[in-house]
């Protein structure tokens, strides 16, 4: 009977039994990711004209410092949000924490278009991250908690695809801004205002949004173990819940699936972050090398179809992982990431072949190195815990990257050039491709209780 179940199940489409409550939490998830998306390319590309407007005629002088000041301010604080917001869903609930986080995100990234100095701006950008952090981790354990095992995983995916999306929509909002200039050199101003606007619509979508039952049930029940392998021991029910961060590293079993997550994050983020941040550039000097008119636009064109690639990557991951298994996706993703940052930087020499390597790069360095964050994590903790899991997996490779920026022009020097630089960085995929192994395999095993 059982096999015939399995079979059946087989043969039906990936979405058959979901409700309309089950794509109310996805869309409401996607379109907070989405805008969380924009608001993050957004301070990139209107990082050049707003400097020019908050600086100092004296600053401007070192403005490359004061670029990658604001970046790592905004990535830090997205880090220690992500990491507390994460925490305190895991007490007070995956949607209030969410509802929470997106009124704040709105407020403070509206107010960052009125900043008149360095300082206002730095804060308000600390203050936009803070609140932006614990965005994707009440959405993702929502999803997890939430979705029926068959499709949970293609779910996840397609949420994580929202950061791709609203990347592109920030790309063409400021291309067409950029190109119209309603207000002259503030224009940069719109971006943020603009950023703002849909937020409150997402906010009013999940009002009728639900608690995940799992996790109240699990809190109500006091399950406070962090793993599936130390049910037994807390078997008689600790009358004082211990301190959800605190479990991750005092459980022998929790700590090393933590460490071991941690360090997969950290080396998709460290890989990530040379390879997108330094792809416009790279791409430029080919494109000056080349005689192509505006070489500037060549940098902008490549950012866009490398996170085209991404977005494929974040559609088709929940198909793949289902199919593969946690374990050889993450293995596959490093190898891919690997193999496709030394072609990108070492054996691409024209814009013909940037054209064709970015997007596969993308699909690999940015789409799958990140796409496993919203699957495989979740199912190696259990509901009281699993929201401070995630989020310290997925933050503290920015608390440790957010310093990146601000170095970056030193590391390029220090490394002999972008290309070499990146190349170098990328080593870091190797350890990639074997950590996975060493790691539990959660496929078809459901959720920990």
């Amino acid at each position: 009977m059982h096999d015939t179940q399995i079979a059946q199940r087989a043969k039906a489409r990936w979405y058959d039994g979901l409700t309309p409550t089950h794509w109310n939490v996805l869309r409401g998830g996607f379109l907070g990711w989405i805008f969380d998306g924009f608001e993050a390319l957004a301070l990139v590309v209107v990082l050049a004209p707003m400097l020019k407007s908050v600086l100092t005629p004296e600053q401007i002088g070192s403005m490359p410092v004061y670029a990658g000041t604001v970046i790592g301010i905004t990535l830090l604080g997205w880090g220690v949000g992500g990491l507390v917001g994460g925490i305190m869903a895991d007490y007070v609930g995956r949607k209030r924490m969410m509802l929470w986080s997106v009124f704040l995100y709105a407020l403070f990234s509206g107010l960052t278009a009125f900043s008149d100095t360095f300082v206002v701006l730095c804060a308000l950008r600390f203050l936009t991250g803070l609140a932006m952090g614990s965005e994707w981790s009440t959405g993702v354990a929502l999803i997890s908690e939430t979705w029926p095992e068959h499709a949970r995983a293609k779910g996840a995916g397609i949420l994580q695809s929202g950061f791709g999306w609203g990347t592109m929509l920030a790309a063409v909002v400021w291309y067409a801004l950029a190109s119209t200039h309603p207000m002259g050199a503030e224009t940069w101003r719109l971006m943020f205002i603009i950023g703002a606007l849909p937020a409150f619509f997402v906010l009013y979508l999940r009002r009728g949004m639900k608690e995940s039952e799992k996790w109240q049930q699990a809190v109500k029940a006091k399950r406070w173990n962090a793993t599936a392998d130390t049910a037994a021991a807390n078997a008689g029910k600790q009358e004082k819940r211990p301190f959800t961060l605190t479990q991750l590293f005092t459980e022998r079993e929790a700590l090393r699936r933590t460490l071991l997550t941690t360090l997969l994050s950290i080396v998709a983020t460290t890989g990530w972050w040379a390879i997108s941040s330094w792809l416009p550039t790279f791409t430029v000097s080919l494109a000056k090398a080349s005689g192509a008119a505006d070489p500037g636009a060549w940098g902008s064109r490549i950012s866009i179809i490398y996170t085209a690639g991404a977005i494929v990557a974040y559609l088709a991951s929940g198909f793949i992982v289902d199919a593969i298994g946690r374990r050889a996706f993450l293995s596959m993703t490093f190898v891919g990431s690997l193999i496709t940052t030394i072609i990108t930087y070492h054996y691409t020499a024209t814009l013909d072949g940037m054209l064709i390597i970015a997007p596969i790069n993308g699909f690999f360095t940015l789409g799958c190195a990140y796409a496993w964050m919203a699957i495989y994590p979740c199912e190696l903790f259990t509901p009281t815990v699993r929201s401070t899991a995630i989020s310290f997996v997925f933050n503290a490779a920015r608390l440790i990257a957010w310093v990146f920026p601000i170095i970056s022009g030193s590391m390029i020097k220090t490394f002999g050039g972008v290309a070499h630089a990146a190349l170098i960085m990328s080593s870091c995929y190797v350890l990639g491709i074997i950590i996975p192994w060493f790691l539990p395999e959660t496929r078809g095993q459901g959720m920990p209780e």
